[in-house]
C-alpha cells in the first residue's frame, strides 16, 4: 500500500503541474497556478517524509500536513471553477483523486492515532 500510495502522491503532484500550467497568464490565474504547484507537489513530499518518521507521532504529524495540503489543492480546483477559470470538466478528474487522497490519509491518520495512550496527567 505504501508504495501505490507514494505513486499515486507523486502523479497527484505531476498533474497538478500539468494542470496549473492551463491556467491563463493573468494575475489571478498566475497566483493559483504557484497555489496549486506548491501545495500538489507538497502532498507527495511530504507522504514520503511520513514514510520514514522515525515515530509514531511524527508519522501522524506529516500525515497531517498531507491531509491540509491535498485540501488545499482541492480548495485551489474548486475555486477555478468559481472563477471560470477553467470548465468543471477540466478540474474533475484532479478534484476526485485530491477527495480520495483526503479520505485515505484521514483514514490513515485516525487509524495511527488509536495506537497512540492517551498521555498522563501529572496531579501535582
Amino acid at each position: 500500500m505504501k508504495k501505490i500510495l507514494s505513486l499515486r502522491t507523486k502523479t497527484f503532484a505531476h498533474e497538478c503541474v500539468k494542470f496549473s500550467l492551463q491556467l491563463p497568464n493573468t494575475y489571478l490565474g498566475n497566483h493559483i497556478k504557484g497555489q496549486l504547484i506548491r501545495c500538489g507537489t507538497s502532498v507527495g513530499a511530504n507522504y514520503r517524509a511520513s514514510c520514514i518518521a522515525q515515530t509514531k507521532k511524527s508519522f501522524i504529524s506529516k500525515l497531517s500536513i498531507v491531509i491540509e495540503e491535498v485540501d488545499e489543492a482541492a480548495f485551489w480546483l474548486e475555486f477555478i471553477v468559481d472563477e471560470n477559470l477553467l470548465p468543471k470538466e477540466f478540474c474533475a478528474t484532479l478534484h476526485k483523486e485530491a477527495s480520495e487522497l483526503t479520505a485515505i490519509f484521514v483514514a490513515s491518520r485516525k487509524t495511527a492515532s488509536l495506537s497512540i495512550p492517551p498521555p498522563i496527567e501529572n496531579k501535582n
